[in-house]
């Protein structure tokens, strides 16, 4: 059957109350033939996704109302394996009885963070296959080696540069410039390498108004790498005003036209140098 994600506005709703409801589904899935495979909620914004094995948007709908009423305002189809790339599961991480705690389900709002590695098209032609490889898997080490650092979650390689979530926009924000940081040093070493590298950022929902998922946060975060210079972090608003570390500072670029979006776009450069990091003479 295919696998559908809904959307919620649940306001002024608990995490408890949301885990109840989930056991509730759970108990009146079999009649209508679906199974409900685990949920997100993010009190803040009172928005909660459920993820669910179903035949149609019809039956997840019927299923919801007689299980606690609440009926999904948006239902799109997804892939489970594009799910656990930006989400992290497919399944619930525990049992969810009607009295479990409120540990183990986090919102599904994730920061998308994509990097490009100038003048990747053009190493193959300068250096020839074997260098250009090289120089690409030294870009993919430093940039995985951040990941990991700040808890990201790489979702795929582009080619040129690595796509990948985080639940935090604060590690997000501390991966941009680790990333920068890390290719900052290796210049330093060997700077006969000249490797940089451009990064955008931005965070959402994973549903929008009949939208894919994820598809304007992905969109957005990628028109602002593209939109960035060499050894430039550029980030969205919304960005700058969920990070909350004293130790960042975000310089407002004002407002930019980026392709594919009607409505200027206002954009943040992250300031990634340190003493002692960066290029040196």
């Amino acid at each position: 059957m295919p696998i559908y994600m809904d959307r919620h506005f649940v306001e002024g709703a608990t995490a408890q109350a949301l885990a109840n409801a989930h056991t509730t589904d759970l108990q009146v899935q079999s009649r209508y033939g679906v199974r409900f495979l685990t949920y997100w909620f993010d009190e803040a914004r009172s928005t909660a996704f459920c993820l669910v094995d179903s035949p149609d948007p019809a039956a997840i709908r019927q299923a919801h109302q007689e299980a606690h009423g609440q009926i999904p305002h948006e239902i799109i189809a997804v892939d489970p394996s594009v799910v656990e790339a930006f989400l992290g599961r497919v399944s619930d991480p525990i049992p969810q009885p009607a009295d479990a705690p409120e540990s183990g389900i986090d919102e599904a709002f994730r920061a998308v963070l994509f990097t490009d590695l100038k003048d990747s098209t053009l190493m193959t032609s300068t250096f020839g296959d074997a260098r250009a490889l090289h120089l690409l898997h030294v870009s993919n080490v430093l940039t995985r080696k951040a990941l990991q650092e700040h808890h990201g979650r790489e979702v795929k390689h582009t080619g040129d540069g690595i796509m990948a979530s985080f639940v935090s926009v604060h590690d997000a924000v501390g991966c941009t410039v680790a990333i920068q940081q890390a290719f900052a040093e290796h210049r330093h070493r060997a700077p006969e390498d000249d490797l940089h590298t451009r990064i955008g950022l931005h965070a959402g929902e994973p549903i929008e108004e009949h939208g894919d998922l994820f598809g304007t946060v992905v969109q957005l975060a990628a028109r602002l790498c593209a939109a960035a210079g060499p050894g430039e972090i550029l980030v969205s608003e919304t960005i700058q005003t969920t990070c909350h570390d004293p130790d960042v500072t975000f310089e407002d670029r004002g407002t930019v036209d980026l392709k594919g979006f009607l409505a200027s776009t206002r954009v943040f450069a992250v300031d990634w140098t340190r003493p002692g990091v960066g290029d040196r003479g």
